[in-house]
């Protein structure tokens, strides 16, 4: 102990506060680094909660010990990236989150066996409602739905009935096609017995119709539904043209509208056809017939009525012996009987435009000419698109290929031949590379701007500011001997030099104190001069 208190006396109380400040520095920047390194990376769990969702998630993920970070106003937690796979998993088994809807658990949070029918009437439109809210949801495009049905019940003694209908809220990202629009109300109304798609209204979270529940929405339907096929027949065409031509031209240097006139009204047509040279024999009928007749003078006798009569029996007389054939033929025409059923969606005109970039070469310079195609490239260009688009001249389709150079040079580099993978960043791997580059920085500014001048405080030996001589005056009442050791001060010849070194010293001092004040007067007077003329020493100096 003593010869570390004799060590601490040597190096002096500021050396020792300087090293404890250094190692304090220094253990605290190092628990920083750790604590840093060994806190898990968050991230979202789930976003855009409700109060209750929250409460919910908060109290199971505190049963499971998970770590997590709520942010916003409660409707974001986060957790530790490696589990958030997990962690919905678990929550999902246990219905987690609701987002403020009830489904069919409704029904086993309670006891049905006291509950009126009014309440369970009540409770199963609220399971179907929420049902159909999480369905909708589900959907990619669909962030948030809001479900409202109206099940109306048969009046007793009463002949008519109501159709139930429904109102749908629904919060989108983007915009919703026809397609996505129908695709709903038929989800809709195939859940619900007796609800029909015209009887669902939908309306989307900035208050727009998207669709009306009413009988007048049938006629609106069928034009959004014509209108889908041909804009969807329209997409299909061009997206056929445009890669046939990426791989002609290149990526990005064509660009293709096709316009379709489509006809959606359906025909039945039934045609009969008879063909005389084409007889065929249906049923032919031959009858014959033979006659024998004898006479008497006339006279009708017994004898010659008897069976096995003899002709001659009696008087002779004139015998007549005759036959008889005829034959009938029917005969049968072919005939042919045609009937053609015309569907709707039949092309009934078809106008392609293709606007195809020109080429680009070097003109040795390192710079990208211009230059157009050739009119032979041109016309096989437009012999593609039309066999690509099925043209027809008997119906006056148009396909128009045109070469003009585009306001902004493509990317000429092809799909895929990028290095990719180097220079690739998520978002997540930027925020950690900010957040190291910080830290790096901030370990940096404590290493140059406080340990290094501390630490050379602490290794640097002290120096005397001032050599002062033998027998020195310090202060009032004592003086420093030849030894280095304090006496009393005491009374000093007029000639002692040490005495006169003092004066001067404080003259010496007093003197420059008062220039310091006079310049730095002279700056704040004239701030601009001061610093053309600092400004002046510098260039002098470099």
């Amino acid at each position: 102990m003593n010869n570390i208190a004799q060590f601490l006396n040597r190096l002096g109380l500021p050396r020792v506060a300087a090293m404890a400040t250094v190692a304090v520095l220094m253990l605290g920047f190092f628990a920083f680094l750790v604590m840093r390194a060994s806190t898990p990376t968050l991230s979202p769990l789930y976003t855009g909660l409700s109060l209750e969702d929250s409460n919910a998630i908060v109290t199971e993920l505190q049963s499971q010990n998970v770590p997590f970070e709520l942010r916003g106003e409660g409707d974001t937690i986060l957790v530790p990236r490696d589990q958030i796979t997990t962690l919905r998993m678990n929550l999902a088994g246990s219905g987690l989150p609701t987002r403020g809807q009830v489904g069919y658990e409704i029904f086993d949070q309670q006891n049905t066996l006291g509950a009126t029918s009014f309440v369970q009437n009540i409770n199963n439109v609220r399971a179907l409602e929420g049902e159909l809210a999480r369905t909708i949801t589900s959907l990619a495009r669909i962030k948030s739905a809001r479900v409202h049905l109206v099940l109306p019940e048969r009046k007793l003694f009463s002949r008519q009935t109501q159709s139930p209908s429904a109102s749908i809220v629904v919060g989108v990202q983007g915009e919703m096609s026809a397609g996505e629009i129908r695709a709903v109300q038929h989800l809709v109304a195939s859940a619900i017995e007796g609800l029909t798609p015209a009887n669902i209204s939908i309306v989307d979270d900035k208050g727009t119709l998207l669709a009306s529940g009413g009988d007048e929405g049938a006629g609106g339907a069928i034009a959004g539904e014509a209108a889908e096929r041909t804009r969807g027949y329209e997409n299909q065409m061009r997206s056929r043209v445009e890669e046939m031509l990426t791989n002609v031209v290149g990526p990005g240097r064509a660009r293709v509208e096709v316009s379709a006139e489509l006809d959606y009204n359906r025909s039945t047509t039934t045609s009969e056809k008879f063909d005389p040279d084409g007889q065929v024999v249906r049923s032919t009928q031959v009858s014959e017939s033979n006659n024998l007749s004898g006479g008497a003078d006339g006279q009708v006798t017994v004898a010659n009525e008897l069976p096995g009569a003899s002709q001659n029996n009696g008087t002779g007389g004139a015998t007549e012996q005759g036959s008889s054939s005829q034959e009938v033929t029917n005969y049968e025409i072919s005939k042919v009987t045609q009937t053609a059923v015309t569907e709707a969606g039949s092309i009934k005109r078809l106008s392609v435009a293709v606007v195809v970039d020109g080429v680009y070469s070097d003109d040795g310079q390192g710079n990208q000419v211009y230059s157009p195609r050739s009119p032979d490239e041109i016309a096989q260009l437009t012999t593609l698109v039309r066999s690509a688009v099925g043209f027809s001249e008997a119906r006056g389709d148009s396909v128009d290929v045109v070469n003009l150079q585009f306001a902004s040079r493509p990317d000429l580099s092809l799909p895929g031949d990028s290095s990719s993978g180097l220079f690739d960043f998520t978002r997540d791997d930027i925020m950690n590379g900010a957040e190291m580059a910080v830290t790096l920085l901030i370990a940096l500014a404590l290493v140059f701007f406080v340990m290094r001048p501390l630490l050379k405080r602490v290794l640097v030996p002290e120096t005397e500011a001032l050599s002062l001589p033998s027998g020195a005056t310090v202060g009032n009442h004592s003086v420093m001997n030849a030894d280095g050791e304090l006496v009393p001060d005491q009374p000093s010849a007029p000639n002692d030099p040490a005495q006169s070194w003092v004066s001067n010293a404080k003259s010496a001092g007093e003197s420059q104190l008062q220039t310091l004040k006079t310049v730095g007067t002279l700056v704040e007077e004239n701030p601009k001069q001061a610093a053309l003329i600092v400004r002046d020493w510098i260039g002098n100096a470099a």
